[in-house]
């Protein structure tokens, strides 16, 4: 099949491993920025250009960077328009991508959560965090990504303090309770198609709540329960996505969703589980490339 990876560098090390897995396995390969796409929306032809020529393929996968996802999930949109099959629908990407509703979405499915609040411009904050629980709380901007913009408050005058200092830039703000029995330690794991492919444990350095791996968190291999693996799976589906990371947390009342990523990154849970995670991304779009059936309606 004829495959095109929307990314703006091959150098990275997720889209590298997908070209590489694809040429490996037959398929004839275009690493193109979907930031220098352009389209011609016609009623008759939609059309996807790049430097200057006609571009189109059988299966895209979308590495839409969290900053440009509104570009990139328009020209995954157009493809899709044109017959591609995406490994995740523009539409997919687009409500993963807005964290509030894409939590909304996950809670009414009954899969468990934190206990979260979200407030823009409401004056009476300390009513607010009270509908989440006691402190230490978990403040969060919406539009943060990779553990930025989220910090961790002790007592609720910390709480308050933060969330009226978020409200100046006006920011849309999520408040989450802290899941102390944690300890520091998250999980990924990696959903293709209705099964976990992969999985990890992030630890975070001493003295820092956060396990994401760039503020010096470690990972090491990890073996999901039952009961993980169908929180995961099924918050990836609740969400339309065919390829998803999603991150869990460990809890006296089980194990909870915090966020599902459409882009997740290969490298860490590559070399933590020794699985390759891009070869089982290709296997699973050749058989939906194969199985496909073109009369359904396209989630866009």
């Amino acid at each position: 099949m004829k495959l095109g990876i929307l990314s703006q560098d091959i150098k990275l090390y997720s889209t590298n491993r997908l070209n590489e897995s694809a040429k490996k396995r037959g398929h004839e390969t275009e690493v193109v920025s979907y930031l220098r796409c352009y389209m011609n929306i016609a009623k008759a032809k939609p059309r996807v250009f790049f430097q200057g020529r006609e571009i189109n393929y059988d299966v895209v996968i979308p590495r839409i960077a969290a900053t440009w996802t509104f570009y990139g999930a328009a020209v995954v949109r157009q493809f899709e328009l044109m017959g591609s099959l995406s490994a995740n629908s523009s539409a997919s990407i687009s409500r993963s991508r807005d964290k509030l509703r894409a939590l909304q979405l996950i809670g009414n499915s009954g899969v468990e959560m934190p206990i979260t609040g979200y407030v823009h411009l409401s004056r009476d904050i300390e009513s607010v965090l009270n509908t989440v629980g006691e402190p230490p709380f978990v403040i969060k901007l919406l539009e943060g990504t990779q553990g930025r913009g989220v910090v961790l408050t002790e007592t609720m005058g910390a709480a308050i303090s933060a969330i009226e200092t978020m409200k100046k830039i006006d920011a849309n703000i999520l408040i989450q309770e802290f899941i102390s029995e944690a300890n520091g330690e998250d999980i990924r794991a990696i959903v293709v198609g209705d099964e976990v492919v992969a999985s990890m444990k992030r630890i975070a350095k001493p003295g820092e709540f956060r396990s994401n791996v760039h503020l010096g968190g470690r990972v090491e291999d990890y073996k999901l329960t039952d009961q993980e693996k169908e929180s995961a799976i099924k918050s990836a589906k609740v969400l339309g996505l065919s390829v998803a990371g999603v991150d869990l947390i460990q809890s006296d009342r089980g194990p909870l969703v915090l966020e599902v990523n459409s882009s997740p990154g290969l490298e860490g849970i590559e070399r933590a589980s020794g699985i390759d995670v891009a070869d089982k991304i290709i296997e699973y779009l050749e058989k939906q490339h194969l199985t496909r059936d073109k009369s359904k309606p396209i989630d866009i």
